[in-house]
């Protein structure tokens, strides 16, 4: 089975790693950790990523600066990015997902079965779309 690349943009490390450990326990997914805005759009270059995380508040670079540099990227812009907040409470959204300019974001404190489930709106299991093509030649 092939793996899912996803790449982790955070400056708290126990986040990163939290998501790296739990990701790749479901056997499903290959994640890198970065720690710095400033690597991301590096990161994305090398590892090419099927779907990018990242905080948005970061010292230096900011998640919406990296972003904007993913969108200005031929090679990178088709990437969806899904941003994790500590700004919004999940209180005040009414849930842990809502959207900011059109992107997807998370609300922290983080779920990893949450988080899961957001990946799989953009990375549908493999099982899925086989599931999906046996139903429509029936």
């Amino acid at each position: 089975m092939n793996k899912k690349k996803i790449l982790v943009v955070d400056d708290e490390v126990s986040i990163t790693r939290l998501l790296k450990l739990n990701l790749e326990r479901t056997g499903r997914f290959e994640v890198r950790e970065e720690n710095a805005g400033i690597m991301a759009v590096p990161a994305a270059r090398e590892f090419r990523p099927d779907l990018i995380l990242m905080d948005v508040m970061m010292p230096g670079m900011s998640g919406g600066d990296v972003a904007a540099e993913l969108r200005d990227d031929p090679a990178l812009c088709q990437i969806p990015l899904v941003f994790l907040t500590a700004a919004v409470k999940r209180e005040e959204i009414g849930g842990s997902t809502a959207r900011i300019a059109g992107r997807l974001y998370i609300a922290k404190p983080l779920n990893v079965r949450e988080v899961i489930g957001v990946i799989e709106q953009y990375l549908p299991p493999p099982q899925a779309a086989t599931d999906r093509a046996g139903e429509n030649a029936a």
